[in-house]
């Protein structure tokens, strides 16, 4: 795992973060975060970026900045996660991104706020805004909410290097 502090510059990072958090971003409605999961905070919005290998939306282009920085060989998928506030932090249930080739996972954060990336080691990546971290897509991991905040953002990607 490598966590990778200040990712991009800040006019690149403010780019990104401004539309993912502005009024006009398309973000769907999905009924669970891990599907295995019954949890009642097992909910997000999601918007695809790439998903089996293509991309899904013209607006792709807002994260080029990151997609050029990680110098990808093939993107699997890029998802953007929104999981709302919580009165608690629930982590949403181990699971794997890719099972079945090598790939490489790479969360950005788009905001700071109390929720955390934790893996099956028991290793806590705090969600900072323009921090990355990239580890093995076949690495057990789960995602939280937040509690401090009314909005957790991060992207997803899932790529071969």
């Amino acid at each position: 795992m490598k966590v990778i502090d200040n990712f991009l510059e800040k006019n690149e990072f403010l780019n990104i973060k401004n539309y993912l958090e502005s009024d006009t971003f398309e973000w769907y409605y999905n009924n669970y975060v891990i599907s295995e999961n019954n949890l009642e905070e097992n909910f997000q919005f999601i918007h695809f970026f790439y998903k089996n290998y293509s991309p899904t939306t013209s607006r792709a282009n807002i994260i080029l900045p990151i997609i050029n920085k990680l110098k990808p060989k093939a993107i699997i998928r890029i998802k953007a996660n929104l999981t709302t506030q919580g009165n608690r932090i629930t982590e949403h249930g181990m699971h794997r991104d890719v099972d079945d080739i090598i790939a490489t996972t790479a969360i950005y954060y788009i905001n700071t706020n109390d929720g955390y990336t934790k893996f099956i080691n028991n290793d806590k990546v705090n969600s900072v805004e323009n921090r990355l971290v990239l580890f093995p897509s076949n690495i057990l991991h789960t995602g939280t909410n937040c509690t401090d905040k009314k909005r957790r953002t991060v992207i997803n990607f899932n790529f071969v290097k």
